[in-house]
């Protein structure tokens, strides 16, 4: 399981914080509630894919890519931290958007991480179309790159394969120490669920040292069976790429579906409840479309009782807070304004 068999850039900032939220717990009344800040990970205001892009852009650097291309939807959090590496490496990043939304809205098609992509210098390109396999168009554009004589490294949708799962391995690894650290009996660990790389790799690393804590995913784009069977999948290879190959049971992988509202990229009311009380209570901000909706899932599984009252949680923050620009459109805020003159 030795992570240090595998190239790796160390640009992330970590361990990243793990802090009680002590407001929220007692606005709830149930279980007890943690945040692990992976929206601290540095690098364009960080987020849960630097970890992988540590692993995957290391791979790039080891087979001389002289450019790095990815893809995700308009607002991607992932493509914009892959943006952000790149030009720390020094590295020229192209990026495919896929439209996934149809949003004409100005401030969502050019704010927020896309104009943070461009910032870092990497160029775009729209992808329009019906159920488009994303990373097969990838691969498409960055064939015709390559004919040009070019070597492209290619970054799947979300970094997720098992290259960029072991960021999350090593996260786990991350928070059993901290745990450890400071005596605490985690019951528990949430997060948002989507292109299956965060949960996968968490699983593995769970599962690896016999940590008897349970993972739940919240999802973000799937139905229950077909999110659960990607991850299991995906959980299967990394643990294979360790040198540890039938480590994972189906059994490991367990998400949640009921939170997704009208599709990914499209905020819910309940996300927006979750985000406004992370804000509000925390000081904490997420992003509209992902960790808003797995903090949903949680603060919904705290009120019914499903977490138990003498229960630790941890919810992983997977970052994002910059895509809050690009969706300015979904947050009524005029009641705010006042004055007591």
């Amino acid at each position: 399981m030795l992570l240090s068999r595998f190239p790796r850039r160390f640009l992330a900032h970590l361990p990243t914080p793990l802090e009680r939220l002590d407001r929220l717990t007692k606005e709830l009344g149930g279980a007890e509630i943690w945040i692990k800040r992976d929206d601290c990970t540095g690098l364009s205001t960080g987020g849960n894919k630097t970890r992988k892009l540590e692993f995957l852009m290391a791979e790039a650097e080891m087979q001389k890519a002289d450019v790095v291309m990815t893809q995700g939807a308009t607002q991607s959090n992932h493509v914009r931290q892959t943006a952000a590496f790149a030009a720390k490496m020094g590295m020229p990043c192209h990026i495919l958007l896929e439209d996934r939304t149809g949003s004409n809205n100005h401030n969502y098609n050019h704010s927020g991480n896309v104009l943070l992509n461009h910032l870092h210098g990497a160029t775009t390109q729209k992808i329009k179309g019906d159920k488009l396999n994303m990373n097969a168009e990838l691969e498409k554009v960055a064939d015709k790159v390559r004919a040009s004589g070019k070597t492209v490294y290619t970054v799947p949708g979300g970094g997720s394969n098992a290259t960029g799962a072991l960021g999350y391995v090593n996260c786990a690894f991350e928070m059993l120490a901290q745990f450890n650290e400071r005596h605490l009996k985690i019951d528990h660990i949430v997060h948002a669920t989507g292109s299956a790389g965060t949960q996968a790799g968490l699983a593995v690393g769970l599962k690896a040292m016999n940590a008897p804590i349970s993972l739940l995913g919240i999802g973000t784009n799937a139905i229950r069976n077909k999110q659960e069977e990607k991850i299991f999948a995906l959980a299967e290879k990394t643990a294979e790429k360790l040198g540890c190959p039938g480590l994972m049971a189906r059994g490991d992988i367990v998400a949640n579906t009921d939170y997704i509202g009208d599709g990914y990229g499209v905020p819910s009311e309940a996300g927006q409840d979750a985000l406004r009380m992370f804000a509000e209570l925390e000081g904490i901000l997420l992003d509209p479309v992902y960790s808003a909706k797995g903090a949903a899932g949680l603060i919904d599984l705290v009120r019914i009782g499903h977490f138990k009252k003498d229960e630790k949680v941890v919810f992983i923050h997977t970052g994002g807070s910059t895509g809050l620009f690009g969706y300015d459109w979904a947050f009524d805020m005029d009641d705010r304004w006042t004055s007591y003159a």
